[in-house]
């Protein structure tokens, strides 16, 4: 077996010396770009039985069974496996990933250890994003994983919160570490155009959780497919409720002036801390982060007073539109539990601005609107990121699962600034304008090419043009 000099899974990126590993795919298969691979300088191409027989090269082709776990094995070895050297936590689920695991990172931190986080906001360290040419997905692929966790090793990191998307999970993208710690958030509908049902899709979940994939772990049981989960895991776990008995237990959120003061039981003891972020859902993904740092036998006292300040962008972030304004926040909420999750925060009147992505999921579309619709009193429905299929065909879903609803104004917002600017304009003092579903994104993804388009400054600038009016 070849020693590479590095790893390519894009024929492109291949240099002197490195392996290729020609992957299968969904439109096409990698082998066909294996003599481009080889024109770069490939030493050995690495792929199945079908990419071999596709593989018209002079070089060696090795065939194994998981091109994709060989990937994952080699990346690990090639970057002397940092994983070993870290404090790794792993945390999926549907909702919640993002924010639970920039409130681990600032426990560890306000604990003393080191901390970086690696997801949906990319590689960040000390409030800082790293440009470490990774894929912008929420898992990057394995070799992308394994060469920023050698960046952040070398950096002076001590632990890593990792968002494990279900993707990931089943792409062997995460194969080759064993985290300290595993979190479940809770599981609803997503991603059901890569897993087709929502069975398939709690089983991608699953896998973070079979032997070997982690030492110990936490399950939040108050979800059905966690109290499944802690069930079927097949090694002891430890639970967590927001609503009953468990190992880690929510006793109360009580709302004060700007933050929120939570009190939990532990298997031992109870703490209270306060969270600086707003809405129930916070305080669950809060709960869940300190119960990690607890598994992972890290002092709750030393690590509870960093959730105080925690901000995560693009999650609840508050927007100020300055005085006599609305009060304004943008979310990433792009599933129905989460539109249901986020508007359920705030008080008062609430008006949702939200669309539905295109080339994702359809099925989604009519319950994100029916959601919305029932957690607000106005619904603005607009574009999110159409990508390459007709706008109004996506608005026109989201606006008959609105409209479903009794009692909710429900409006054609059209393009997403004129939605917002619409939203404003129906607003009052104290009312609540809530965009959702791209928190944040700086771009929106239309067919082949992308605009720059952020939330927060949209808001910003259409109440500067409204109040100028």
């Amino acid at each position: 077996m070849l020693t590479p000099s590095g790893i390519a899974f894009d024929s492109r990126q291949v240099k002197p010396g490195y392996t290729y590993i020609a992957l299968p795919g969904t439109k096409t298969h990698g082998a066909r770009f294996a003599a481009q691979a080889q024109a770069n300088g490939a030493a050995e191409i690495v792929t199945d039985a079908q990419g071999a027989a596709l593989a018209d090269v002079q070089i060696p082709v090795r065939v194994v069974d998981d091109p994709r776990a060989e990937m994952a094995r080699m990346a690990a070895d090639l970057f002397g496996r940092p994983a070993e050297s870290l404090r790794m936590f792993g945390v999926t689920g549907t909702a919640g990933k993002t924010s639970t695991v920039t409130l681990l990172a600032a426990g560890l931190e306000a604990a003393g250890v080191r901390a970086a986080t690696m997801g949906t906001l990319g590689t960040r360290m000390g409030g800082e994003t790293l440009d470490l040419g990774t894929t912008t997905i929420t898992t990057p692929e394995s070799p992308d994983v394994q060469r920023s966790l050698a960046a952040l090793l070398e950096r002076g990191a001590q632990a890593v919160g990792m968002e494990v998307s279900s993707h990931a999970l089943v792409l062997e993208r995460v194969a080759e570490i064993n985290f300290d710690v595993a979190g479940f958030t809770n599981l609803g509908r997503d991603h059901l155009d890569y897993h087709h049902t929502v069975e398939e899709y709690y089983q991608a979940k699953k896998r973070l959780f079979e032997p070997g994939q982690f030492k110990r772990a936490v399950i939040n049981i108050s979800d059905p497919f966690g109290q499944r989960l802690a069930k079927e895991a097949g090694v002891e776990v430890l639970t967590l409720s927001f609503d009953g008995d468990a190992d880690y237990r929510l006793l109360s959120a009580e709302p004060r002036a700007g933050h929120t003061l939570v009190r939990m039981a532990t298997p031992v003891d109870e703490r209270e801390f306060v969270l600086g972020m707003p809405g129930k859902f916070s305080v669950c993904n809060a709960v869940l982060a300190a119960a990690m740092i607890d598994a992972a036998r890290i002092d709750l006292v030393k690590a509870l007073p960093g959730f105080a300040n925690v901000q995560v962008p693009g999650r609840m972030q508050r927007v100020d539109l300055g005085v006599d304004a609305p009060q304004a926040v943008v979310d990433f909420a792009h599933s129905p539990e989460a539109i249901a999750s986020a508007l359920g925060a705030l008080p008062g009147r609430r008006i949702a601005v939200l669309g539905a992505g295109g080339e994702r999921d359809a099925g989604k579309r009519e319950p994100m609107g029916k959601a919305a619709a029932e957690n607000a009193e106005i619904v603005v429905v607009t574009d999110d990121n159409p990508r390459g299929e007709d706008p109004q065909l996506i608005r026109d879903a989201v606006l008959a699962g609105a409209r479903s609803v009794p009692g909710t104004e429900v409006v054609d917002g059209g393009g997403r600034r004129e939605a917002i600017a619409k939203a404003l304009k129906l607003a009052e003092p104290g009312d609540w304008v809530a965009v959702l579903g791209k928190g944040h994104e700086t771009k929106q993804q239309w067919a082949g090419y992308e605009l720059p388009f952020e939330d927060a400054e949209v808001l910003r600038q259409e109440w500067s043009r409204h109040v100028g009016a």
